[in-house]
């Protein structure tokens, strides 16, 4: 096992619900992506992987241990969970300190490691405000900060940017993407697809308790190659649209969901983007928008789960 992460056959049962169904996938180091639909298993992995769950089979290791019981790798990574629970009475800086000394750090040296950690995440003016008073994008932001702390080499993130307004997002993807350059590795876990693309192109795709597909998003995106692309132009003409598209040999299908939009399903989408200037200056008819679901992730998610 070589992978900064290895997972073989891991399933977890929570009573008579499965979890995990015997998921197996290698994340490595950088940058990796956990995506998939609210319910898809992420929690439970990650879970699994601070050692706060125990599988029922498989085998499972963190930094080539296993995780399970393990204090000395759990202070090798740092943890931010889904739910924005804080101890809203506490300041910021009280909150990440007081984790630290938990974790057994001085006062002096948890003191110091709070303040740079909420300076990295840019919540420095904020730091002596009680967390209640905190935006959630704030929250997020500390939650973070208390995850960096004490300078783990794996940050593990389940949902790190629900919730955050746009400021936050730029500083938290920021963050993130700083630590990796840094040397460091992180796993990531979300439902919106595009938060993944702005840090990495290395994702792992769960659903239902099973990893579907792992890899570069490119080489992901070849096992699609055999569905068509979804391409919906909205125009006053659809009908005619639809005919004069009709010639095209890659063409799929052709429907007309509402009266001024038209649905074009083709198996080859750059022959339809390079051709279809012509054809709407040839026709002349008029096309006011265009767009395509299969220019993001999520086509790649739909089509694999479909």
């Amino acid at each position: 096992m070589t992978g900064v992460v290895e997972a073989a056959g891991i399933s977890k049962w929570y009573g008579e619900v499965l979890g995990l169904n015997g998921f197996s996938a290698s994340f490595g180091p950088g940058i990796t992506g956990l995506v998939g639909p609210n319910g898809a298993g992420k929690s439970t992995l990650f879970k699994l992987l601070i050692g706060q769950l125990h599988s029922d089979q498989g085998t499972l290791r963190l930094l080539g241990e296993n995780p399970w019981n393990n204090v000395p790798v759990k202070r090798r990574l740092g943890y931010c969970p889904e739910h924005n629970t804080l101890y809203g009475w506490l300041t910021g800086q009280q909150f990440v300190e007081a984790l630290l000394r938990l974790d057994g750090m001085p006062r002096s040296r948890a003191e110091k490691a709070a303040e740079d950690a909420l300076k990295l995440v840019g919540l420095s003016s904020a730091a002596q405000r009680p967390t209640r008073t905190y935006s959630r994008g704030m929250r997020q932001r500390a939650k973070l900060a208390q995850a960096l702390a004490h300078r783990p080499e794996i940050l593990i993130l389940d949902e790190p940017l629900s919730g955050a307004d746009p400021l936050a997002r730029v500083q938290i993807l920021r963050t993130i993407s700083d630590f990796a350059k840094a040397g460091g590795h992180v796993l990531m876990s979300t439902h919106v697809l595009y938060e993944i693309e702005r840090v990495t192109n290395n994702i792992v795709l769960i659903n239902n308790g099973k990893a579907i597909a792992a890899g570069d998003i490119h080489s992901i995106r070849a096992l699609i190659d055999e569905h068509p692309h979804a391409v919906r132009l909205e125009t006053p003409q659809p009908r005619q649209l639809a005919q004069a598209l009709a010639r095209m040999e890659h063409i799929v299908s052709l429907e007309i969901p509402e009266e001024d939009a038209l649905l074009v399903r083709t198996r080859k989408p750059d022959a339809f983007y390079r051709e279809l200037p012509a054809i709407v200056a040839d026709t002349r008819l008029e096309v006011r928008s265009l767009e395509s679901p299969d220019d993001s992730l999520d086509a790649v998610f739909r089509y694999l789960v479909g």
